[in-house]
């Protein structure tokens, strides 16, 4: 499986789309980027591509908007991530990041 490296300016729009909140941390991830709250992602970055984690609920209505679909490599997704779409404006996507930002920092801290 060949991992796709992300461009400056993807890395770049990714920085800017993570909330400036003090619970999260930035870490690269196979030549990627990663946002963490409590040890947990919460926000990706594969290739071009920028995937969020979303409650049940929230990824349904999410799915409804034309152009999301699954995050990370294609022959194998990963599951409980969904791919922002490039359609959507800075604030939309920060919208949905803070709701994924919510619905993981509920969630148990990782060890």
């Amino acid at each position: 499986m060949q991992i796709p490296r992300p461009s400056d300016a993807d890395k770049a729009r990714f920085r800017a789309l993570v909330p400036d909140d003090p619970t999260v941390q930035v870490k690269p991830m196979f030549g990627n980027l990663g946002a963490f709250v409590n040890g947990n992602m919460f926000m990706g970055l594969f290739g071009s591509d920028l995937g969020i984690k979303l409650a049940p609920v929230d990824a349904a209505e999410f799915r409804l908007i034309e152009g999301v679909g699954p995050f990370g490599p294609a022959e194998r997704p990963i599951g409980g991530y969904l791919t922002l779409p490039p359609s959507l404006t800075a604030a939309e996507s920060g919208r949905w990041i803070a709701r994924s930002l919510h619905h993981v920092a509920a969630l148990p801290p990782r060890k």
